[in-house]
């Protein structure tokens, strides 16, 4: 269990990065560490599939098709809301709105299967309304008009990728609960090389002027974040997740996400060099606090049915 627990704690560090690579490449832009980081995500898939263990064998034509669409559209589309969600909102408001991912994907399950009631969700639901709306108000409000407008433009592309990652988590988990679920370093293999496809249609609007005008300093400064979000936030991360879900509990992983959003909040807070202010500390504050309930109250059914019977 504690390697379980490293492990998670792990991938979420590293999905982490995810809130500040994008400001850390300037002047490089979030589709120039798009293209290089699943460019490189799908090439070290390639390698790996030298190896027999590694290659999608047996797949049938719909589960290939599968595969490399959500490495395509899923990988590559929440990275590119994402990172315009930074860019545009600052460090505090896009951690806070795509954390509420386990929420929405829970509330889903619920409205599906009915397994916890809807008064059971109150006070989770209220928290979590009350965090992101504390952020994201004090944020607007103490902004200028025209920093205001870019922060609206933030917050929708933070939505934007919230609701990539929801449709993302829905067919994943469908195919990873079939009866013929794929092993899951296959699957990622597959997801990767379907996001270095992706990438390479963003080929476009790359800046490859700057290869020329860039000093050396921030050309292997994007080369060193380009292979740690590639390497380490996709492959090993997702690896990592796999070992985590295979020792731990599904109520103690599905809880570890929440860290994704605090780490995240970090990471920006050290890249601006500053504390959170006080409502953003309540704020994100109130959000795990939603969060973590959340999943208790989904998880108590699970915990239940999975305990030993007293007779």
């Amino acid at each position: 269990m504690l390697l379980g627990i490293i492990a998670g704690l792990t991938t979420c560090a590293l999905w982490g990065l995810t809130f500040v690579a994008p400001r850390a490449v300037a002047p490089f832009t979030a589709w120039d560490l798009t293209i290089a980081r699943y460019g490189i995500f799908g090439l070290a898939c390639l390698l790996l599939m030298l190896d027999r263990r590694f290659r999608p064998t047996g797949f049938a034509l719909s589960r290939l098709v599968t595969g490399l669409l959500l490495g395509g559209a899923g990988y590559v589309g929440y990275f590119v809301s994402a990172a315009f969600a930074v860019q545009l909102a600052g460090a505090a408001i896009p951690p806070v709105v795509i954390g509420t991912m386990p929420v929405f994907l829970a509330i889903v399950a619920n409205v599906r299967d009915r397994s916890v009631p809807w008064q059971a969700l109150a006070l989770p639901l209220m928290l979590i309304a009350a965090g992101v709306a504390m952020v994201n108000a004090v944020t607007i409000s103490a902004a200028a008009v025209s920093d205001a407008a870019s922060i609206i433009l933030g917050i929708l592309a933070s939505s934007a990728a919230l609701a990539i990652w929801i449709a993302y988590g829905l067919a994943n988990a469908a195919v990873m609960r079939s009866d013929d679920a794929p092993d899951g370093l296959r699957w990622t293999g597959l997801q990767g090389i379907g996001a270095a496809i992706g990438s390479l249609l963003l080929l476009p609007l790359a800046s490859f002027g700057l290869a020329d005008t860039a000093s050396a300093f921030e050309f292997v400064r994007f080369i060193g974040w380009a292979l740690l979000m590639g390497l380490a936030g996709s492959w090993f991360a997702t690896w990592c997740w796999a070992v985590a879900s295979r020792r731990l509990p599904l109520a103690l992983s599905a809880q570890l996400i929440v860290a994704e959003t605090v780490f995240g909040l970090a990471y920006g807070f050290m890249f601006e060099g500053r504390l959170p202010s006080p409502a953003e500390a309540i704020g994100a504050a109130l959000q795990c606090a939603g969060v973590c309930s959340a999943v208790a109250a989904f998880s108590k059914p699970a915990i239940l049915a999975q305990s030993p019977q007293i007779s």
